[in-house]
């Protein structure tokens, strides 16, 4: 009996091999040229197309290769072009996404009115999405997705795959978000109350679809109540923003009670919040025990707690400086970092180094003339530096400064040393006369 149950199992394992192998499954590819002619470049598409549905990538993209080269005038050519991407796309791997999204985006490059090239660049973004890791590994494919989404929106808005690619940034925002709660959870269980309170602050406001927001805002308000009373008002704000914004979260009523207890005045919850709130628990996956069983060993990260509903965060996010840190009254800097792609990989070849000319220096040398002709000596009143009849008088130039004196006087005395030198080597070198005295 269990020798067929061993049996059974083995034979299931291979038919699953068997159907998980790109080769043995034919997927069929989407032609959107389907008339029926024997035109030799409507051959060559159709050949390459069966190849591609049949897992012959390399085959494929030589016929379509051939078709580009030879029939350059072709109504085939745009489709071949994005035939050879795809090709690349099904092959997968590393070395095949890397060449799929070059080839999408020369698509988009030459076709940006075509249809298709929305669907390219939802291939870019999905490209990046199926190679994310979980939040506590390498973010930088979640990085480049959320980009590539976002390319999307703006500049496709009205295709059809504008609301998968908004669903798709919902999830790669929960993983980013869920990376950075981890690390402000970590500060505050830790006793670093001024790095986890900047930390899921800043979080809220940047991710404010993340399923933890309320937890995160309760961690901040408890991190800044720990810091003194110094910083009442900021916890305040904290539990107002989780009653306010997340009026269905389990601690709403505790916030409530803790305001109170600050005496600080409970405000009300928005209707907007209230609405898409309900709309979430309404419409929340729950993962099945298979899905959480193989959660342990699964590349991708966990996106069924990813919002379904409300608009996600189109701007890159922003650094803060904690609350515990002071800022100098009336001292102009920067108080924020940007973190951006790099546009121009070449400005450090072409622009000058902004060490070599400090921002002040430029400034202090072309106001200080003004500020020496415009105001008077120190010591001396307005009526002595202009004489009775009106006339300026000759010696009315301003008085230099310290520096200026103390340099002028350092040249002087170069000079003098030097001239005393020469004047000593000028005696040595005078021949003497010796006169001689007659004897009495």
């Amino acid at each position: 009996m269990w020798r067929r149950a061993i049996r059974a199992a083995a034979a299931l394992a291979a038919a699953c091999a068997l159907a998980l192998a790109p080769g043995c499954v034919k997927k069929r590819y989407e032609n959107p040229i389907t008339k029926d002619t024997q035109q030799p470049d409507k051959v060559l598409f159709d050949r390459a197309v069966d190849d591609i549905e049949h897992a012959r990538y390399e085959q494929a993209r030589l016929t379509l290769q051939t078709l580009m080269n030879t029939y350059d005038t072709s109504e085939y050519l745009a489709k071949a072009k994005l035939a050879v991407a795809d090709s690349w796309y099904r092959e997968g791997g590393t070395h095949g996404f890397a060449q799929a999204e070059a080839e999408y985006k020369d698509f988009i490059l030459f076709y940006p009115t075509m249809e298709e090239a929305a669907e390219s660049q939802e291939k870019i973004c999905m490209i990046h999405y199926g190679q994310m890791d979980k939040a506590d590994r390498d973010p930088n494919n979640a990085l480049r997705a959320e980009q590539e989404c976002r390319t999307l929106l703006t500049q496709f808005p009205n295709s059809k795959f504008a609301p998968i690619a908004q669903q798709r940034l919902r999830e790669i925002q929960e993983v980013l978000a869920e990376a950075e709660f981890m690390a402000g959870d970590f500060y505050h269980h830790k006793g670093s109350n001024a790095a986890a309170a900047n930390r899921l602050g800043a979080l809220v406001d940047q991710y404010p679809l993340y399923s933890k927001a309320d937890q995160a805002l309760w961690e901040e308000a408890d991190s800044y109540s720990k810091m003194g009373p110094r910083f009442r008002s900021r916890e305040g704000d904290a539990l107002a923003k989780l009653v306010r914004e997340y009026p269905l979260s389990p601690l709403a009523a505790d916030a409530k009670k803790k305001l109170e207890s600050l005496e600080i005045a409970v405000p009300e919850a928005d209707p907007a919040a209230v609405a898409r709130m309900k709309y979430e628990i309404d419409n929340r996956t729950r993962p099945g025990m298979l899905h959480r069983t193989l959660d342990a060993v699964r590349r991708g990260p966990d996106v069924t707690a990813a919002a379904k509903s409300g608009t996600p965060t189109m701007v890159n996010p922003k650094g803060s400086i904690p609350a515990s840190v002071p800022v100098p009254a009336g001292t102009p800097g920067v108080t924020d970092v940007t973190a951006a792609p790099v546009t121009d990989p070449t400005a450090l070849d072409t622009k000058p180094d902004a060490r070599l000319n400090p921002p002040g220096s430029a400034a202090a040398a072309v106001e200080a003339p003004k500020d020496a002709t415009a105001a008077p000596a120190t010591g001396s009143s307005p009526a002595a530096a202009t004489p009775a009849n009106g006339k300026p008088a000759a010696d009315s130039s301003p008085a230099p400064d310290a520096k200026t004196q103390a340099a002028a006087e350092a040249k002087a005395k170069v000079k003098k040393s030097k001239k005393k030198k020469k004047t000593d080597t000028t005696d040595q070198l005078k021949p003497q006369t010796t006169t001689l005295q007659p004897q009495q």
